[in-house]
């Protein structure tokens, strides 16, 4: 079994994130260009879906140790979907750099969970 090098959690209200991806600055200082096209693709899900991806991308960061800090943006952190559907993540930039020197780990294949649940208030995930 891999060693786990960190855990994070975040929650992420939905309606907020459907209304932030109607802003190409947004989406352009968020997501990647590979992630832009994923949500392109989701259709009526793409806010549900982009709301997934803003969380596991703070998830990531805090399992870093550093948030959104020390250098490390959202769009260096990039959500990947393999063939079955289940999630990882890609580092790049600072975010590839701190977990080499901090935590002496390069090209690290990462596994996500992300799971979405409903609430009175609305979805989070």
């Amino acid at each position: 079994m891999p060693e786990t090098l960190g855990i994070g959690v975040d929650l992420c209200a939905v309606s907020r994130i459907e209304r932030a991806i109607q802003k190409a600055h947004f989406l352009n200082r968020v997501f990647t260009e590979a992630e832009r096209a994923y949500l392109q693709g989701r259709g009526k899900g793409a806010g549900e879906s982009a709301a997934a991806m803003f969380a596991a991308k703070e998830a990531v960061a805090k399992a870093l140790g550093t948030g959104f800090a020390q250098g490390i943006m959202p769009e260096q952190i990039e959500v990947t979907h393999a063939d079955s559907g289940q999630p990882g993540a890609r580092l790049t930039g600072a975010a590839q750099a701190h977990l080499a020197v901090q935590r002496g780990v390069d090209g690290l294949d990462q596994r996500l969970a992300v799971a979405v649940e409903r609430t009175a208030e609305g979805k989070v995930v």
